[in-house]
């Protein structure tokens, strides 16, 4: 059984409207009138309101818990509306966190919601989270979430880590102080462009409210001090099947973040952590470059191998000739298009011959936000012998946000 940590010193008594709202929890001889005052007094964090986010912040609101922090500086695109029900068609363009604000307190006016309009890293991350109870994690990339671990870790605040792909979810519940921490299910990251982001390999409309809802519920049983929470249990749902299944994992006594000895003791810069530059696998498993045919002896030049988006801009507008390579699929070209020769990532070991043949050419690669860029880079340096090939830094999400706005963002 989890025991709460919530202060209940403050002012929580419930007033009478608060008592008919709340009635159908009072009348749960779990929740009752303390279990509700605790809720009120619970202070939650939600780091991102989007597909995970808009499910955890709309049930924690309803529930009654009195503060809910949110993390979040992104826009509502097209693209959100499919799983995100915190927005509707009208709020494309607008700022995510001040109308996640007003729809819940549409839900709940008795809510209070604290907005942190900014992107959580490693210099504000110790600063924000240590004002709150409990974290949730709603994020969609690795460096948030070892950010949020390693932060957690260091408070000793538990958070709720979800997850979501394609069809399917994954759960836990981390507490530094009872158990294992989300290094020792996962130490370390995925090589970039080895697991798709939701945008890149997309997500059923339905999977976040059904793992989202899950993480309210781990975030409800803590703050009530009831039930078993999903601690050195990693829940895995799959929405072809409609199937759960459980994992236990153990707390790792060499864990650089919660062992007895752990070595982080500050947070260091994720990005990095997660996408170092020259240990990309060029590996994909959409295509057979999945042959591991690297030879170490070789010597790669990584110096020279991005451009920013404003950097590209200047060349094509100075009237310079290059050879774009766009490697995202077809129905992505169709959405947002910035130009170059399309062949998709999987196609490309097949399709050589559509690239220039002097291997000393210069070649732009882009995608969606440069992570499948950067792989295809590193492949085409370590594998294919070309000597001058860079990565469009942030890809059409960039040029989206940096170069011209009708340039749709997915």
């Amino acid at each position: 059984m989890p025991n709460s940590t919530i202060d209940t010193n403050i002012d929580s008594r419930l007033t009478p409207n608060e008592m008919e709202r709340y009635s159908r929890h009072i009348i749960i001889p779990e929740v009752g009138v303390e279990g509700q005052e605790k809720l009120k007094a619970a202070k939650v964090l939600l780091i991102g309101a989007g597909g995970l986010g808009s499910p955890i912040a709309m049930y924690l609101a309803a529930a009654g818990v009195g503060k809910i922090g949110i993390v979040e500086f992104d826009e509502v695109s097209f693209s959100n509306l499919q799983r995100q029900l915190l927005y509707s068609t009208n709020d494309v363009g607008l700022g995510k966190a001040e109308l996640a604000r007003h729809r819940l307190h549409d839900i709940n006016p008795n809510v209070e919601v604290k907005l942190h309009c900014e992107k959580l890293v490693s210099t504000n991350a110790l600063e924000i989270i240590s004002g709150y109870d409990i974290v949730a994690d709603g994020t969609d990339n690795f460096p948030a979430r070892y950010l949020v671990n390693d932060a957690c870790v260091l408070l000793g605040k538990p958070f709720v880590y979800g997850s979501i792909l394609r069809f399917e979810g994954q759960v836990s519940f981390f507490d530094p102080k009872k158990g294992p921490c989300y290094r020792c299910l996962y130490p370390e990251p995925p090589s970039a462009g080895d697991v798709p982001s939701c945008a890149e390999g997309g997500v059923l409309g339905v999977l976040p409210g059904i793992i989202g809802s899950l993480q309210a519920n781990e975030v409800l049983k803590y703050i009530l001090g009831k039930g078993e929470l999903l601690n050195g249990r990693l829940m895995m749902f799959d929405a072809l099947k409609s199937e759960f299944r459980q994992v236990k994992f153990s707390k790792d006594p060499g864990c650089p973040a919660c062992s007895d000895e752990p070595k982080i003791k500050e947070l260091p810069d994720y990005e990095e952590f997660c996408n170092p530059a020259k240990s990309i696998n060029p590996k994909n498993n959409a295509s057979d470059m999945t042959e591991n045919m690297q030879d170490e002896n070789k010597e790669i030049d990584y110096s020279n191998s991005e451009i920013t988006v404003e950097e590209y801009k200047a060349r094509l507008d100075s009237g310079e000739k290059i050879f774009l390579l766009d490697i995202r699929e077809p129905f992505e070209k169709a959405i947002a298009n910035i130009g170059g020769t399309l062949i998709p990532m999987a196609e490309l070991k097949s399709r050589l011959e559509d690239l220039p043949q002097d291997k000393n050419e210069e070649i732009i690669v882009y995608c969606r936000t440069g992570s499948r860029s950067h792989n295809v880079m590193v492949y085409l340096k370590e594998e294919e012998g070309y000597t001058n090939v860079k990565n469009l830094l942030g890809g059409i999400y960039a040029w989206n946000e940096r170069i011209d706005r009708k340039i749709k963002k997915y």
